[in-house]
């Protein structure tokens, strides 16, 4: 599945459009993520890995819905990314580019 079709797919399931409301579920989805990264780094639980690629599909809901209401097809925000990225790291990441960008 390409990213706009999931983006299309998604949608159907996609309430009334409150860009607040899709902005605090995106925060709180990627922080129920988070909470199972520390969870493993910081308390020694097993990484559930099937939870946490839930938990990212439910950050990638709230993403493209979050695109849906602004018009937006997930694939330019992806291609935008990259592109950004590319000018960012033209050679990949490296900690001396992040600190003199």
């Amino acid at each position: 599945m390409n990213l706009d079709n999931y983006q299309h797919n998604a949608a159907r399931t996609l309430g009334d459009v409150d860009l607040r409301i899709l902005a605090l579920g995106l925060c709180g989805e990627a922080g129920e993520a988070a909470e199972i990264v520390k969870k493993h780094m910081g308390h020694g639980h097993d990484l559930d890995v099937d939870d946490l690629a839930k938990e990212l599909g439910d950050v990638l809901w709230y993403v493209a819905a979050i695109a849906t209401a602004l018009s937006v097809n997930l694939s330019q925000v992806a291609q935008a990314n990259i592109a950004k990225l590319r000018a960012r790291y033209p050679d990949g990441f490296s900690e001396e580019r992040s600190r003199n960008r």
